[in-house]
């Protein structure tokens, strides 16, 4: 039941916005204009399906006993994780096992799968007289399950957004922060990799901040070895890539050495948004997407058909929402006492944050093209529900808020 006096109605507003903001750039990106002539494709009315049965959920889920609520967690993940498993030995889409099609409906168990970890990650972390090295370790180990199976589809965008949600979950765990910093050091290796002076650096940086934290010489080394060896793998890691896969990161330093090829998304992307100048080339009227020279223009790089249309100060308007609803939800995040729901809360801002920054990153030519898509804005029925119901897990939050478990 909603609790008119506890309910965050600005969370909710903030949302609504942001979904029918995302209904009209699908509508103008479904919508190719040559001359007098002009033809839509389907994707903005099936947008609007998936926008009211995510609202509808939301309502029931605010009905859903929370006791009731806290039981469904655990089965929906393993049926979610079997899910990921079946899905590997559907047909390939594009190279890639990653959708369930039944009735002309996709599902993407990948979309849900975030969600579902976040709250089985935070429930097992909040546990009470918890050792920080079991919270790092339940939550690595639960995380681990689905971001394997992803890697497998492939899809590396969605997998890393396992890894943020998981880092931020920690934080809000208040596990100390070098452990974190050893859950992310391996990360920071790779890169580091890129050369020997770097990787030198890093590692020396490494034993003296854990030894900063008071860490055993054991612990310290142990720690060194294992990232230097992770330096030492990644010629034979780069080789397993797929060959499109390694043309994204070459051509994100380097958009130019395949303009016709892997760089040609963020070049076009690049070129929408520039063009778009101040004020926009006008409703339905952005070229880059009429003449179809950007591509997956409803969906990855939704983001350069506003930047073109609607121009800086569409671009600018959507970011300022996206700013308001995220700070809301940080305002959520500091009024929810129980500790499982605020690690939860932290797991989902996360996620959402880490999506939204990449997607406008790579439209601007700031990330590498990784096909994760702008929440609520994209097309995609499985990315804009299991969002929605994301948001609905915090608004339930809000309205429980006094209760405790």
């Amino acid at each position: 039941m909603i609790n008119r006096k506890k309910f965050d109605f600005t969370l909710a507003l903030y949302l609504l916005i942001l979904i029918a903001m995302g209904c009209i750039a699908i509508f103008t990106a479904s919508t190719t204009t040559i001359g007098e002539q002009s033809t839509t494709q389907n994707h903005w009315w099936k947008e609007l399906i998936f926008s009211a049965v995510g609202i509808g959920l939301i309502l029931l889920l605010l009905r859903l006993p929370m006791p009731i609520f806290d039981i469904a967690i655990l089965p929906a993940f393993l049926l979610n994780m079997l899910a990921l498993f079946l899905v590997l030995f559907t047909p390939p889409v594009n190279g890639s096992h990653r959708w369930f099609s039944f009735l002309g409906i996709n599902y993407q168990p990948s979309e849900s799968a975030k969600l579902l970890t976040i709250l089985m990650v935070a429930r097992l972390i909040s546990k009470d007289h918890l050792s920080e090295f079991k919270q790092l370790l339940y939550g690595f180990g639960i995380t681990i399950v689905p971001v394997i199976l992803i890697l497998i589809e492939p899809d590396i965008g969605t997998a890393v957004v396992f890894i943020f949600s998981l880092l931020a979950m920690l934080v809000a765990a208040e596990v100390p922060l070098f452990y974190i910093l050893l859950l992310i050091s391996p990360v920071i290796s790779t890169v580091a990799s890129l050369h020997w002076i770097a990787i030198v650096a890093w590692i020396l940086l490494l034993a003296f901040l854990l030894l900063k934290a008071r860490l055993s010489w054991v612990a310290i080394t142990i720690s060194s070895i294992a990232n230097i060896f992770v330096a030492l793998i990644m010629p034979v890691f780069w080789n397993t890539l797929k060959d499109y896969q390694q043309n994204r990161i070459l051509t994100f330093i380097d958009p130019l050495r395949d303009p016709l090829g892997a760089g040609y998304q963020i070049i076009q992307a690049k070129i929408a948004v520039g063009s778009g100048a101040i004020i926009g080339k006008g409703w339905l009227q952005g070229t880059q997407k009429n003449m179809n020279f950007l591509p997956e223009h409803h969906t990855d790089f939704i983001f350069s058909v506003i930047g073109e249309e609607f121009g800086f100060i569409g671009a600018l308007l959507l970011i300022t929402v996206f700013t308001l609803f995220f700070w809301r939800i940080i305002t959520a995040y500091t009024e929810i006492k129980v500790k499982e729901r605020k690690i939860a809360t932290a797991g989902i801002l996360a996620y959402l944050m880490f999506q939204t920054f990449i997607n406008i990153g790579m439209n601007i030519g700031l990330v590498p093209a990784t096909g994760i898509p702008l929440p609520f804005i994209s097309y995609g029925g499985s990315n804009l529900l299991i969002n929605t119901l994301s948001v609905g897990v915090i608004l339930k939050y809000m309205n429980e808020r006094g209760f405790m478990k």
